[in-house]
């Protein structure tokens, strides 16, 4: 990759698909900065630095880069992305691109998403290096080898 993403957010609150997510994005090797979150308000709380991730010296990495869930506790993807959409200024959105990475196979969800312009891409789980490169040329064409 020619220049790196500043950061990978992985939001899903499964232990495991997060370590091998964790892993698959090491392995590609386009950032040097990975962080999870296991539901959609931890997520939100690492963006705006608040809560777990509060820090008076430092502001958290701000992703490029984000897998989201849909099923999760406290806060699942759709409510997430109503959040997001308060949150983040539309010029920093510019530079974000959030991939809904799930295991629906429900066509309502599919359309649901293709609705929203926060979801830049849908994929069916799980992540894996080749599909990560394509979502990276398709998203980050400046960014990817070529």
């Amino acid at each position: 990759m020619k220049n790196k993403l500043s950061c990978v957010l992985l939001i899903d609150d499964d232990f495991a698909t997060n370590f091998i997510n964790k892993k698959i994005v090491q392995k590609a090797n386009i950032t040097e900065h990975i962080q999870v979150a296991l539901n959609g308000k931890e997520a939100i709380d690492y963006l705006c630095n608040k809560g777990k991730f509060e820090s008076q010296e430092t502001i958290n990495p701000q992703p490029q880069l984000v897998f989201l869930d849909i099923n999760m506790p406290v806060m699942d993807g759709w409510e997430f992305i109503k959040s997001y959409k308060n949150l983040v200024s539309d010029e920093r959105k510019k530079e974000i691109r959030i991939i809904m990475l799930t295991s629906s196979f429900n066509p309502a969800d599919k359309a649901k998403a293709d609705t929203i312009e926060e979801i830049a891409d849908y994929r069916q789980k799980t992540l894996n290096v080749a599909m990560l490169h394509e979502v990276i040329k398709k998203h980050f064409p400046n960014q990817s080898e070529e």
